[in-house]
């Protein structure tokens, strides 16, 4: 196997989900529902889209429906084999097969340096990817497959970038860089969520990176920053002190399914897609927008 080659992603799952309180007090923001499938699994369908074949997922207290949802469920399988209800059986059994799933237990929210730095002994020296799985990425080639190309071409870290408004730079992490290619850039500084007049650009690091295991060594050494977490922004820094780093700007629609504004907007969209809920979703939309005298009763094509 080529030292370059990305077989291992890491999800962070950890968080408590407290901007979707109080849904998220007993149940995993990751599995809250995006039309028919949990957050989480289009992060999964994505990783292994992009070839990736070992999924490691750090989970913390509360969060053991993660763990439930890809693995098999003999009960619900017999119940629909018995119905006969053939097709949704096969996607059921589908999600237990996608990869090869591990869990790493995060102790303490401390971070996503932290939640990283757990998934050390699984990665060894390969070089992985990381994944949040509250950004949902809808491109033709998979996000994840676009910086694993990068990485390949490269052989240093990559980030998925993103521009954003100048006014929203204080949200993100913001890179220094500069343009080597289209889409391309060298990346040679970070500073986490700055006020748009110290933002060296507006250039965002959105949730996808592949890294090298050389990050660990860094991640070890951070300190607690915000919050008392470890940043991952603040080892990528010294990282890129250290050897070569690149950003890529993703192409395809990026959706923030991590607060509830993003999430809608992404329901929205992702129903509207859905062969068999868009056009009637499409229809009550429409219907919907209408004053309120002008709107017609709207029933189910299937009714």
């Amino acid at each position: 196997m080529s030292r370059f080659e990305v077989r291992k992603a890491v999800i962070p799952a950890a968080g408590l989900g407290t901007r979707f309180l109080p849904a998220t007090k007993a149940s995993p923001k990751e599995m809250l529902p995006l039309v028919d499938k949990p957050l989480i699994q289009y992060a999964v369908e994505e990783a292994v889209a992009s070839g990736i074949e070992d999924i490691i997922i750090i989970t913390g207290r509360g969060k053991r429906a993660i763990e439930d949802h890809f693995d098999r469920s003999v009960e619900l399988e017999e119940n629909l084999k018995g119905s006969g209800k053939a097709q949704l059986l096969s996607q059921i059994r589908h999600i237990s097969t996608l990869a090869n799933f591990c869990y790493v237990r995060q102790s303490e929210a401390l971070g996503l340096g932290h939640a990283v730095l757990c998934a050390q002994r699984l990665i060894g020296d390969e070089p992985f990817a990381v994944i949040l799985g509250d950004e949902i990425i809808d491109a033709p080639v998979p996000g994840l497959a676009q910086l694993i190309h990068a990485y390949k071409k490269r052989h240093g870290a990559v980030l998925g970038l993103q521009e954003v408004p100048h006014h929203d730079v204080s949200r993100y992490g913001i890179v220094a860089s500069r343009t080597i290619a289209a889409g391309l850039h060298r990346v040679e500084g970070l500073i986490e969520k700055p006020a748009p007049a110290e933002a060296p650009s507006n250039l965002a690091v959105i949730g996808r990176y592949v890294l090298p295991p050389e990050i660990f060594p860094i991640l070890r050494k951070t300190q607690p920053g915000k919050n008392g977490e470890i940043q991952l922004t603040d080892a990528l820094r010294e990282l890129a002190k250290k050897s070569p780093m690149y950003g890529l700007e993703i192409q395809g629609q990026r959706y923030d399914a991590g607060d509830k504004l993003g999430f809608l907007i992404a329901t929205i969209e992702f129903a509207l897609k859905n062969p068999s809920l868009g056009p009637d979703f499409g229809d009550y939309l429409q219907n919907r927008m209408r004053p309120s005298g002008e709107r017609r009763t709207t029933r189910s094509r299937k009714a």
